[in-house]
């Protein structure tokens, strides 16, 4: 039973609240909790039952989602660790910056002159107490600077280990594969060597690029080593020191016992690593491989009949045929596995016929213009920018055009496509792809060969990630030196770890969604502010979180989300 009563203390009566219960036949007073005085319960009644006089949403659901996977990894703890004490001076310590900088990367990307803006839109600072100027963009930048780089490479390393262990995520399949990323950078800077000029995967010849390779888990598209490489340099040169990281790295986390499984570990990538060197690397240790080598290099294995074609696994890789061999490539004996498969050759027919398509219109439009008899140019140069037209892959082979006449009004062009050589391309080429491995045939089979070679989509997601504007994005970016470049690498890798083990750990309750789709349920779940003014004095608050779907209540239980709930 539940009554209230009063205490007269000094000629003051407090009010508490008493339930009484029988223990062991006798009544005993089983909780007691103090209400005040009388003009205490009468402000709280009439608190509780005023309409407040404004409001506030801020951000909660998304930020104490992504703080306490931050928290599970100890990234700041981590970071502290190898760099060492916070200066006497500084807001925060380093690790909480680098924490701060990737929470902002993954739910709202930002500068950092911008960031304090954003950190008063969300609810973080009941968890997380800073000092007004804490945020000065200023403060990350010296958080930065005290970075070095054997100390992102020991911070990475570590957080990899403890995510490894906390997550136990498999690390049997690995995926490597290598990226560049536009940065706006002055071409006069000196500052940044890291970002030069190069093939820009972002179509962005006119700037700087930064490069950026990845080993990820096969097991949810986690990343666990990453290199930043000047944007100049071939993705090739880069391959070894990533191994080299990758064979040191694993190796310790094996023999610490990591619950990462025993065996030799398999390593996929492309056709873009080749070379004898990175052979000659990779056989040295103690990794398995899966790579691919251009069909076009070997045409005796593209002119192998259709007899030996054979169904791979009609249920996991519809339309995928191949045949296995041995032949010495890289100076070993290595195994081949070619495959046709029939999606990929619908897909390569109708991107060739696209490129025809558009080489058509350009030979047509040289052809008009020379027909007009009103050219300028010498033949010499009306066959380069014929040239230039055919240079696109395989269009040489089946676009036949004769240029007749020396003078330059009297030049004329005639062309066309030869069906029977575009024919026979097809026959010999599309949708034909050989892949190699170390591994035997006791090892894997033909199916698992072909599984593994394809989970390279599990970085090219991240790649693609990364490259959303919006959310767990590389960009934008603005650092214009060499070390905080790196280290903006280093929370942005971060980022992207945690969404990718946020989806993961969603997956496996139950909840599929994407990176993107997670971010935006997690963040309907917001925190409101009631201001209630009173008629002096700051305002009275109450905050209560806005309500959740089912969904998002199932999210908020994964992602122990009652921790950072305000309490009332």
């Amino acid at each position: 039973m539940t009554s209230i009563i009063g205490k007269t203390i000094k000629g003051q009566t407090y009010y508490y609240s008493r339930e009484v219960a029988r223990v062991g036949g006798k009544p005993k007073i089983i909780s007691q909790t103090y209400l005040g005085k009388a003009a205490d319960i009468e402000a709280a009644v009439a608190g509780a039952t005023s309409m407040p006089d404004r409001s506030r949403h801020l951000a909660f659901g998304d930020v104490a989602a992504v703080w306490e996977m931050l928290r599970r990894l100890h990234v700041a703890e981590i970071v502290d660790e190898v760099i060492g004490a916070r200066r006497s001076d500084a807001g925060a310590s380093v690790g909480t910056y680098i924490a701060l900088a990737t929470l902002n990367r993954v739910v709202d990307p930002c500068s950092k002159l911008a960031f304090s803006d954003w950190w008063d839109t969300t609810a973080c600072d009941r968890w997380l107490r800073l000092s007004p100027g804490a945020l000065d963009h200023r403060r990350f930048w010296d958080a930065m600077d005290a970075i070095g780089e054997d100390d992102l490479k020991e911070i990475e390393r570590r957080i990899v280990a403890q995510m490894v262990e906390t997550f136990a995520v498999d690390l049997s399949g690995l995926v490597l594969d290598m990226t560049n990323f536009a940065t706006w950078i002055d071409s006069a800077n000196p500052r940044a060597p890291i970002a030069q000029r190069g093939h820009s995967k972002q179509k962005r010849n006119d700037l700087r690029i930064c490069g950026l390779g990845l080993v990820v888990s096969t097991d949810g598209g986690i990343p666990l080593v990453s290199h930043a490489y000047p944007g100049n340099l071939p993705d090739v040169t880069q391959f070894a020191s990533m191994v080299t990281e990758l064979v040191t790295r694993f190796s310790s986390l094996l023999t610490a016992d990591s619950g990462a499984g025993a065996g030799r570990l398999t390593l996929v990538y492309d056709a873009g690593q080749n070379s004898d060197g990175n052979y000659e690397l990779l056989d040295a240790t103690s990794l398995h491989f899966v790579g691919s080598l251009p069909p076009s290099d070997h045409p005796e294995l593209l002119a192998v009949p259709p007899e030996r074609y054979a169904v791979v696994d009609e249920e996991a890789f519809p339309g995928l045929v191949a045949f296995e061999t041995t032949k010495v490539v890289f100076g070993n004996e290595r195994r081949l596995v070619c495959c046709h498969s029939n999606g990929l050759h619908d897909k390569q027919s109708r991107g060739f016929a696209q490129t025809l398509a558009k080489a058509h219109r350009q030979l047509a439009a040289v052809q008009d213009r020379l027909a007009r008899g009103r050219c300028r140019k010498s033949r010499e140069k009306v066959e380069a920018e014929i040239a230039a037209i055919l240079a696109p892959r395989w269009v040489s082979r089946v676009m036949a055009t004769t240029l007749t006449g020396e003078d330059p009004a009297e030049l004329r062009l005639s062309f066309g496509i030869d069906e029977g050589a575009r024919a026979e391309l097809e026959t010999e080429l599309f949708g034909k792809r050989i892949l190699f491995s170390d591994k035997t045939a006791d090892e894997a089979s033909t199916a698992q060969i072909v599984a593994e070679y394809r989970s390279q989509e599990a970085v090219e997601g991240d790649f693609r990630q990364m490259k959303d504007p919006k959310v767990v994005s590389f960009s934008p970016m603005f650092h214009f030196t060499e070390s905080k470049i790196r280290v903006h690498v280093l929370y942005c890798v971060l980022a992207l770890m945690v969404a990718r083990l946020m989806v993961r750990e969603a997956d496996r309750a139950g909840i599929h969604l994407s990176v993107r789709a997670l971010l935006s349920s997690l963040a309907g779940i917001e925190e409101t502010l009631l201001l209630y003014q009173g008629e002096r004095g700051r305002p009275r608050a109450r905050r209560m979180l806005t309500e959740h779907d089912a969904t998002q209540r199932r999210l908020y239980d994964l992602f122990g989300l009652d921790t950072y709930a305000p309490k009332r």
